[in-house]
């Protein structure tokens, strides 16, 4: 079978000789050979030398995707297999199992797909035109790999409804992939019960990745008055119930998460002690500082405030400022346990605001400690797209 050739400039692919998955589009000297959008090519540096083998497609700046670097590699059934079963095998030594993620795109070299597992379901997103094509066989090797393991997947839904799977050409598509099942998955985590709404929650309807995080924080919250702020579907603030906090308030602007979060309390038996309240953070908070509203710990988990780096300088303004008015909410001795999931806050420019807003605030933090998503998540060091997540927990307390 004859490949298109895909030829490097002179001096670039830097990315890719580092270790990274992705050529982008001004790094393409050549195409040569006839090829479809999502057909997979071979890769050679500017002076012949074989790359190995990804998936093209001209319409997105990320123009190939790597799959391999053995240009010898066939991209065939038993080459998909092979990676969903180290994938797994993976999983199964790092984390629970019982709900995880257990494919994570570039870091599992499987670029621009994602899949959850929900106790028995599993939930996909499909961002990249060529891993969209192999996506039926990526899930049929899950399927029987998770079976092997004597894990039975009663059903899949597909969550590829971003927006960015139109640069890649496509359409943003959700619904069963196979037979309809009942779309609200119980699941059990950290000893807290969720149900996950796969259908119409955000992403992929349950953020993972935070699981070590939300536990960190049980052991802090003990008899404490907790504010949960972002509290999506109530996780931490039921983390923080279950720790055995005295009262919890999570704030979320979206009724559904606060109706879900609201259920999620009564499945645990903590709607006495855990309350939910639907109003948005940053209109709140100064609201609460005015009443000299004080908590013993205060949780800052918002959603990403840029997802690129044209908009980085107003993130850092709004990042700044929760964490000006969080610190202020806690009382002197109390925690803060505060984070961003954007790739393009940098662990260094996240530390620096931080840091400016507890100037501003007139606060002292001591770190207690700083953790990342959870290894279900894992970072690959050549793919700095696959670190995201900063989690910071801080003792805060009055200048000496």
């Amino acid at each position: 079978m004859s490949f298109a050739v895909v030829t490097l400039k002179k001096g670039e692919g830097r990315t890719l000789k580092s270790g990274g998955m992705w050529i982008y589009d001004n790094e393409i000297d050549s195409v040569m050979g006839h090829f479809e959008n999502g057909d997979i090519v071979l890769v050679k540096d500017f002076d012949g030398f074989p790359m190995g083998k990804g998936f093209i497609n001209t319409r997105s700046k990320i123009t190939v995707r790597m799959l391999t670097r053995n240009s010898d590699q066939e991209i065939d059934r038993s080459f998909i297999k092979k990676r969903v079963k180290a994938a797994w095998e993976y999983r199964k030594k790092v984390t629970d199992t019982g709900s995880c993620r257990l494919i994570f795109g570039e870091a599992d070299f499987l670029p621009g797909i994602v899949v959850d597992k929900f106790s028995d379901v599993l939930v996909v997103e499909s961002l990249a035109l060529g891993i969209n094509r192999l996506k039926p066989v990526i899930l049929e090797c899950l399927r029987e790999v998770l079976e092997e393991d004597g894990i039975h997947i009663r059903g899949i839904y597909e969550r590829s409804d971003a927006k960015v799977r139109l640069n890649e050409g496509m359409e943003r598509e959700k619904g069963f992939i196979g037979d309809p099942f009942d779309t609200k998955v119980p699941i059990e985590e950290n000893g807290v019960k969720y149900m996950v709404d796969v259908e119409n929650g955000q992403k992929t309807g349950f953020f993972l990745d935070q699981k070590y995080n939300r536990k960190a924080i049980q052991r802090l919250c003990a008899g404490a008055s907790v504010l949960d702020c972002f509290t999506h579907t109530g996780s931490f603030a039921l983390n923080a119930g279950i720790g055995g906090a005295a009262h919890v308030l999570g704030v979320d602007a979206s009724q559904l998460a606060v109706d879900q979060a609201k259920e999620n309390a009564v499945l645990n038996h903590l709607e006495d002690r855990v309350e939910f309240m639907c109003a948005d953070v940053f209109d709140l908070l100064p609201k609460l500082e005015a009443e000299k509203k004080t908590y013993d710990v205060v949780i800052l988990d918002p959603p990403a405030f840029t997802k690129s780096r044209n908009s980085i300088k107003n993130a850092v303004k709004g990042y700044r400022e929760i964490n000006i008015r969080g610190m202020k909410l806690v009382k002197d001795g109390g925690f803060l346990a505060t984070c961003s999931c954007s790739h393009f806050m940098s662990f260094e420019l996240f530390t620096q605001t931080l840091h400016q807003a507890a100037r501003s605030a007139h606060k002292c933090l001591r770190q207690v400690e700083f953790r990342t998503q959870a290894p279900d998540h894992p970072i690959l060091w050549a793919a700095d797209e696959s670190y995201y997540l900063k989690f910071y927990i801080f003792q805060v307390c009055s200048e000496y």
